[in-house]
């Protein structure tokens, strides 16, 4: 495939946006080469500036679960778009959407909207930290938040991808405020509530983590986290940003029937507008403002587009109740036809998944954590990226994220996706 739009996008780009990308991981740097520029997208598919057509294994990295330029989400799109875009006033639409989302999501009986999943997280954190009077925070290496400061410490996705997890302009006075802890590791995280038994006002964990490939969660690793929680008075949130809406309507709470104190939304939630979400229970969104005194606001929350996309999205996904089986069996068919294909090869591997997130990671060792998942070759990880660009398939350029399947992927269109895996194996 031929590419010289996109490299001639990229070097305009790079002129007036730093890196020429809006978000670290679009540059391509852990893969080398110039990223490509999308011109649309329809269904499975994305058509770049080249007039390439690619099958899209990262669904705007979630969101686009039911595919993409979904009719139904941008009618819903155009009709409120005539009737303006942003009123900061309130409308229906949110107390209608919010109305699903708790009908929906167990163990929440309020919802607040913000703009993006960092800013749903630093808000859960700002609100755990208030009703607990508590300073300290617990997270897991190579989770990554957003970009929220305290979130900076050993993050995954971007921040490993370029080495430097620990970002300058996080305050010393901020990091000491976050403690780390290992996926998987229960006796990690004992250890720090022992040191700091009264000071904790949350753990904050992906549930099945996106940011370092997808990893699943051992056997009563989370509800060890939610044991420690209600022993010592913290916290427990769940960002589900990744899963929420995603894993099953109820998100990673539903599918793993672990319930969170605290959630975060994005991605699907708006329907592929920007948009974020945190939820939890009556007593502890109650210290929410104007309410209580733990203060967050945004002049765009629940504007009436995202709402609207969310809302549709949301409802379409009620409304199909054989949408996440039709996932899940399309994940692991793709699965275990890759399975099939790279253990013929030969080749350290390792895949992990859960419902419709996969990852593939070129190591023998199994990959529970941030430590494991770093050990993957990523020689093999480059060569794999672009040999299957170049025979029309887009996997995220990071070995350090999970692929998000959406419901328009057919069934030829995972029979392509391993000839051209076995075509790279062959040419390897």
């Amino acid at each position: 495939m031929q590419y010289q739009r996109s490299s001639a996008l990229f070097q305009a780009a790079k002129k007036v946006i730093p890196g020429g990308v809006n978000s670290p991981v679009r540059a391509f740097q852990s893969v080398g080469g110039d990223p490509i520029f999308i011109e649309k997208a329809k269904g499975a598919y994305l058509i770049d500036v080249d007039g390439n057509q690619l099958i899209d294994y990262i669904s705007s990295w979630g969101p686009m679960i039911l595919g993409h330029a979904k009719e139904a989400v941008i009618d819903a799109i155009t009709t409120q778009a005539k009737k303006g875009t942003s009123y900061g006033i309130p409308t229906a639409l949110e107390t209608e959407i919010a109305t699903l989302v708790v009908d929906l999501v167990p163990n929440i009986d309020k919802v607040r909207f913000v703009n993006s999943g960092t800013e749903a997280c630093m808000s859960a954190v700002r609100l755990a930290r208030g009703y607990t009077k508590r300073e300290k925070i617990i997270k897991f290496a190579g989770c990554y938040h957003g970009h929220s400061d305290a979130f900076l410490i050993q993050a995954g996705s971007g921040a490993v991808t370029f080495g430097a997890p620990n970002s300058p302009g996080v305050t010393q006075g901020t990091a000491k405020d976050t403690l780390l802890a290992n996926y998987n590791d229960l006796e990690s995280v004992e250890a720090i509530f022992k040191d700091h038994p009264e000071a904790i006002a949350a753990i904050i964990i992906e549930p099945v983590a996106g940011n370092m490939g997808c990893i699943v969660p051992q056997e009563g690793f989370l509800e060890g986290l939610q044991s420690l929680c209600d022993q010592y008075g913290a916290l427990l949130i769940f960002d589900e940003v990744m899963t929420g809406f995603r894993l099953a309507l109820g998100g990673a709470q539903e599918r793993l029937g672990i319930n969170a104190d605290i959630a975060t939304f994005g991605k699907v939630i708006g329907g592929g507008l920007p948009v974020g979400a945190f939820a939890a229970r009556k007593e502890i969104m109650q210290e929410l403002a104007p309410e209580g005194p733990v203060y967050q606001a945004g002049t765009l929350s629940g504007n009436p587009l995202a709402m609207i996309a969310g809302l549709t999205t949301l409802s379409l996904l009620q409304e199909d109740k054989d949408l996440f089986h039709r996932l899940d069996g399309k994940t692991e068919r793709l699965h275990q036809g890759m399975k099939t294909l790279i253990e013929a090869k030969g080749m350290p591997h390792q895949f992990n998944r859960l419902g419709s997130m996969l990852s593939l990671h070129f190591t023998e060792t199994p990959v529970v954590d941030f430590k494991t998942a770093a050990l993957g070759n990523n020689d093999h990880f480059k060569a794999y990226f672009h040999g299957m660009l170049d025979r029309g398939v887009y996997l995220p350029p990071s070995a350090f994220e999970s692929y998000f399947i959406n419901d328009a992927l057919s069934q030829k269109d995972i029979d392509f996706t391993l000839d051209a895996f076995d075509s790279w194996l062959k040419s390897y």
